[in-house]
């Protein structure tokens, strides 16, 4: 992901591979977490994040999809 908007796209996305339930949970999460993460300036940091969402993402959908 180059911009943090094609991240949340991507997340939003990937959440609708989820049941209903989940999805909804999922949404709620990345939509707090970038909140939560907005002003970060630290490129270090919001390299960890993208990583870190990406990762997690992969990891939700394979539990979702087992």
């Amino acid at each position: 992901m180059s911009t943090a908007k094609g991240l949340y796209k991507y997340l939003l996305r990937e959440c609708q591979k989820l049941p209903k339930d989940a999805s909804e949970f999922y949404k709620h999460t990345v939509k707090q977490s970038f909140k939560q993460h907005m002003l970060e300036t630290d490129a270090l940091r919001v390299k960890q994040i993208i990583e870190r969402a990406l990762d997690d993402a992969s990891w939700v959908v394979n539990k979702a999809s087992i």
